[in-house]
């Protein structure tokens, strides 16, 4: 039931797309503006969010008629996409950080929860067990509370370089995620 191999891989695709290190510079823009972080809250509505499409995506994709699969392979474009942003530093998918709402607009939707990391949990689930992508998503959430609780020590140990290099590693690690997908469910 469970497999280290697979827990593995969800939390290291999961760890990509929602790119938490990547998005260091927009959290501390939002502390500067909003003060603090709530970064419980904002981890448990992510969790909430995260969950709730893991179970009721397929569901959604009933109502519209799309099957798992079709979705697999759209997501599977959306990761490829959002690695090729990561590599090339070019922005396919806008979030906007000047949002005034704090710790749920824009960090945990869209920032932590937004389409790519729906698309990639409905995904997941098609490629791997259900109680290995549950324990995927706790420790990246583990890891989301960790980085939101401690991003000034991290801005300020990577600094820009560290974080630049490390985006474009996640995006050389997505864009071969994603072929797999692509692969997988043709």
């Amino acid at each position: 039931m469970f497999s280290i191999k697979e827990i593995a891989s969800v939390t290291l695709t999961l760890f990509a797309v929602i790119d938490i290190l990547g998005s260091i510079p927009i959290i501390i823009n939002l502390r500067k503006r909003e003060g603090k972080i709530e970064s419980e809250k904002a981890t448990i509505i992510s969790g909430i969010l995260m969950i709730a499409f893991l179970f009721l995506g397929q569901s959604i994709l009933k109502l519209f008629g799309v099957d798992l699969q079709s979705f697999a392979m759209a997501g599977a474009i959306i990761i490829f996409l959002i690695g090729l942003e990561m590599i090339l530093g070019k922005d396919f998918f806008h979030t906007d950080p000047e949002s005034k709402s704090g710790s749920i607009v824009p960090l945990a939707f869209p920032l932590i929860v937004g389409a790519g990391t729906m698309t990639t949990l409905l995904s997941l689930r098609a490629a791997y067990s259900l109680p290995n992508v549950l324990v995927g998503v706790v420790i990246n959430l583990l890891f989301v509370y960790i980085v939101l609780k401690s991003s000034s020590w991290i801005e300020a140990k990577l600094g820009k370089s560290g974080a630049d290099v490390l985006r474009k590693v996640f995006g050389v690690i997505l864009l071969a995620i994603a072929i797999k997908l692509f692969k997988t469910n043709l």
